[in-house]
């Protein structure tokens, strides 16, 4: 029977949106706690309603489809802009806080924003960032009194952000919480930009449901759940669990920075359930001075990088739950997850903790990854042979705002490219190796760096590590390791030479270690490799093996 496509009022095709989930929770659990943040408390009615008031007032300053700026950490305000901004008709552009004054001017000049909000703790980022940006209509000040961010009231603050919202409620037009075109824009996340010019990635509100409703599934999220705000909401619409955690009508508890006293608070006062991080947030848990054994489940779900099996091991240690998962900015943030399998429950702790460091399989959203050669061909699944990870389904971007060029390069073959480097298992679980500019390649052999990271930080006194190449006269490249130390824990060069020996082929272990205080990351946890690749061709390398 030949397919039609329904008429806009057709009862059996509602366009899907995010939007619907904070309506219907509000209406299903008016009195349930939605935003825990500090002395501040809203139930789903009460974020409903400050979700209408801000979208009203952003409503009367913008046409549709104008994109609306938010530079803010993990608070309130920052989680209802995620519904108010495409309640609004506008497109949310999330800003990182990390980012430097020409960034930020970079970000609002190419996403052409009309209305930018920022908290008040980064005034001077945001008064260095304003030249060159014609765009821009409105700017508004978020204070946080309670946090010690008061409305500052310099010149660039042209309205606080009550000030903002009483000139919006002469609007008194319905707010309509549906969309006619769910393939339309809800937001634009900007890439890293680690090696070069951030791109805008667009989400539609079809994609932003469909993978929150994975999350919901894959998370095991309810109305009893409680969700920390450790993932930064700038990134990828923090994975779309803004969305999910509403959808379920659980309990947000925002953090405004990821410390680990606040963290452990709000473990054990809060009865949180689940968090998502980075590596170095499980780092930060796990190795906390109020770190103990956990008296209610946690789940915690980490991407960003690998994780290295002796953290996830540490977790469980505590009684935690270690999900990982991988994805990208491209896809919405989580695109597989490393299923769980009864079978590893038999394996030693770090047998163990190996298997649940893959990348996995697909989420339910999504189709399932592929490995392939250059020709496209699916690599076999052996586990060890090399091919580019390759991603297809809902949860796949529209394409990079302004910028057609990149956007076909990326769906090359009908498949987004993700460039990163993967091995397929025989159980059709996805393994990253590495970044396709990260791999080193010493004498013809490719060595991956997550490898050597991973045996690296096994050693008792290591508490985070990255490796990269470096050129080498008669091997092209060798690899190079940056290790920071835990605080009170000393090692030397030849101790951690001597304990990479012990898991990797001699041609795999550095040549070079450096000690280092930190490392250089995103704010999403990624370690900014080309920092440390500028440092090793500067000939800084303080200790050599």
């Amino acid at each position: 029977m030949a397919t039609t496509t329904p008429p806009l009022d057709s009862p059996n095709d509602s366009p899907l949106t995010p939007l619907r989930f904070l309506k219907r929770s509000a209406e299903v659990f008016p009195a349930k706690a939605a935003i825990v943040y500090g002395a501040r408390r809203y139930t789903y009615l009460q974020f409903a309603a400050v979700t209408e008031t801000l979208a009203r007032a952003i409503r009367s300053r913008i046409a549709p489809g104008d994109r609306v700026a938010f530079l803010s950490p993990n608070t309130p305000e920052m989680l209802t802009a995620q519904f108010a901004v495409p309640l609004a008709g506008g497109i949310l552009v999330s800003l990182n806080p990390r980012l430097s004054p020409s960034e930020v001017r970079y970000v609002l000049d190419h996403s052409e924003a009309t209305l930018l909000f920022y908290d008040a703790e980064f005034a001077s980022v945001v008064g260095d960032s304003l030249e060159h940006c014609p765009s821009l209509r409105s700017i508004i000040e978020i204070g946080d009194a309670e946090f010690g961010c008061a409305v500052s009231g310099i010149e660039i603050g042209q309205e606080s952000l009550a000030d903002f919202e009483s000139a919006g409620l002469a609007d008194e037009r319905p707010m309509r919480w549906e969309i006619d075109d769910e393939r339309a824009v809800i937001s634009i996340n900007y890439t890293s930009g680690t090696t070069g010019k951030p791109k805008g990635v667009m989400y539609s509100h079809r994609g932003a449901y469909l993978n929150a409703m994975g999350e919901v599934f894959h998370n095991g999220l309810d109305n009893k759940s409680v969700y920390l705000w450790t993932l930064p909401l700038f990134h990828c619409n923090g994975w779309c669990t803004p969305w999910a955690v509403t959808a379920a009508s659980g309990t947000h508890v925002c953090l405004r920075a990821v410390r680990p006293a606040s963290i452990w608070s709000a473990i054990d006062d809060l009865g949180v359930t689940n968090l998502c991080g980075a590596p170095t947030v499980c780092n930060v848990i796990a190795n906390a001075d109020e770190a103990h054994v956990l008296v209610h489940p946690l789940r915690i779900t980490t991407a960003g990088a690998p994780p290295s099996p002796t953290i996830i091991e540490r977790l469980e240690r505590l009684g935690a739950t270690v999900v990982h998962v991988y994805g990208l900015t491209e896809a919405y943030g989580p695109f597989t997850i490393c299923e769980y399998q009864e079978a590893w429950d038999a394996l030693a702790p770090a047998a163990r903790a190996t298997m649940i460091a893959r990348q996995g399989v697909s989420m339910v959203q999504a189709e399932a990854p592929r490995v392939v050669d250059e020709a496209m061909n699916d690599v076999a699944r052996d586990g060890s042979t090399i091919g580019e990870i390759v991603l297809r389904g809902n949860n796949v971007m529209i394409g990079y705002y302004r910028d057609e060029a990149a956007t076909t390069a990326a769906f090359a073959g009908g498949w987004f490219h993700t460039g990163d480097l993967g091995v397929m298992h025989s159980d059709g679980y996805v393994e990253v190796k590495d970044r396709a500019k990260d791999i080193i390649i010493s004498g013809g052999e490719n060595i991956s760096s997550i490898e050597v990271e991973n045996s690296i930080a096994s050693h008792p006194s290591v508490a985070d590590v990255a490796v990269v190449a470096f050129p080498h006269e008669t091997w092209g490249e060798r690899p190079e390791a940056y290790v920071l130390l835990h605080e009170g824990h000393c090692a030397t060069v030849e101790e951690i030479s001597t304990h990479a020996r012990l898991t990797l082929a001699r041609f795999k272990v550095p040549d070079s270690v450096v000690f280092v205080d930190a490392l250089p990351r995103t704010a999403t946890g990624k370690v900014v490799k080309a920092s440390l690749r500028a440092l090793s061709l500067e000939s800084s390398r303080v200790s050599t093996l």
